[in-house]
């Protein structure tokens, strides 16, 4: 179980801090945070899903996060929101165990930090990181042990890299960045031209650029650009292996989950969601406001928004090898079904 913050805050301060509605005990004080089924009498639960409604009447919360509509079946003090969601998300800061002391610049004495680097104020480095030549590193920014921060590459204020992130050589990185571990940001794009008989590699000669409040999962590879830079807008967030190629292009306040894969010099718009395991095939673009559901493969460009989808759901192997052998028949079908018409005329 993770541990929890020592912090408690009242309900009077969290509902000023979140600008919601107490219904209770303003004077009650909660220590953590957690789910209506596990919460103790310490704790502040949240009910964002109607499908955990159930719960609520049994829950041995001090107090729940909730929507208007569930106030009168709350058994104990509530935050009364609208987007109760988004509540938890603001809330959960609030019991981050994950934090530093970042008043003063703290580097390790086993990390190597080239001399000409520049190091903005409050910069914590961690054991073992290596800094090399030209790089800046803006105010807050935390550098994880065993990290790797390439020559000329550029952190914003804030940003933060989780141990053992790889950062290649003129990498941009903008404000508030987080990188998780295993994270490989500027590595060289899958570019190579064939002679008939082998390959020959193409220098990648652009960088990557990263805008402020991107978060990187772990494990997610963001290729360099052939030529010019593979750009991720600002806000844009992207799950665990993720593999993005070089010269694409992310559009602001886009999402990426799990185990997308985006081939070369493709563009997507803002705002776009991307499901598990989708695919997007190279040299195309996705208009803004796309959505594409978990394991879809996109080749061609989609100009509209609105939610897309392609592959079949699960089902019985035998019925699944019955409708394979259908599908391979539905080019003669077609056919068949045009001469039909053809006839009838």
């Amino acid at each position: 179980m993770t541990k929890k913050a020592s912090s408690s805050y009242s309900l009077a301060e969290l509902a000023s801090l979140l600008n919601a509605t107490l219904a209770g005990d303003g004077e009650c004080r909660v220590s953590g945070l957690s789910t209506l089924t596990e919460a103790g009498p310490n704790d502040i639960a949240f009910l964002a899903n109607k499908a955990y409604a159930k719960y609520l009447a049994t829950t041995q919360a001090a107090a729940v996060l909730l929507h208007p509509d569930y106030v009168d079946e709350c058994p104990v003090s509530a935050l009364v929101l609208d987007n109760p969601y988004l509540g938890y998300a603001r809330l959960s800061h609030c019991f981050d165990p994950l934090r530093r002391d970042d008043a003063v610049t703290m580097i390790h004495a086993s990390a190597v930090v080239h001399e000409s680097a520049v190091l903005g104020e409050r910069v914590f480095i961690g054991p073992h990181a290596v800094i090399e030549a030209g790089v800046q590193l803006g105010n807050g920014v935390h550098i994880g042990a065993n990290c790797f921060v390439g020559a000329d590459s550029a952190l914003g204020d804030k940003s933060y890299l989780h141990a053992g992130v790889v950062i290649y050589h003129g990498v941009v990185i903008g404000e508030r960045a987080i990188l998780h571990s295993g994270a490989v940001i500027g590595g060289d794009g899958f570019g190579f031209a064939h002679d008939g008989q082998g390959w020959h590699k193409i220098a990648q000669l652009g960088g990557v650029v990263l805008g402020n409040d991107v978060e990187v999962g772990s494990c997610t590879s963001i290729d360099r650009g052939a030529l010019g830079d593979t750009v991720i807008g600002h806000d844009v967030k992207i799950d665990s292996q993720v593999q993005i190629a070089h010269n694409v292009h992310i559009g602001d306040h886009s999402a990426l989950a799990g185990c997308v894969g985006v081939a070369g010099s493709t563009r997507v718009g803002q705002h776009c969601l991307l499901g598990g395991g989708v695919g997007l095939a190279g040299h195309i673009d996705i208009a803004d406001r796309v959505q594409v559901t978990g394991m879809s493969l996109v080749t061609n460009s989609i100009t509209d928004a609105g939610v897309y989808s392609s592959g079949t759901g699960s089902m019985p192997n035998a019925q699944w090898r019955r409708n394979a052998v259908r599908f391979k028949q539905l080019d003669e079908l077609s056919r068949r079904v045009r001469a039909l018409e053809r006839s009838q005329n």
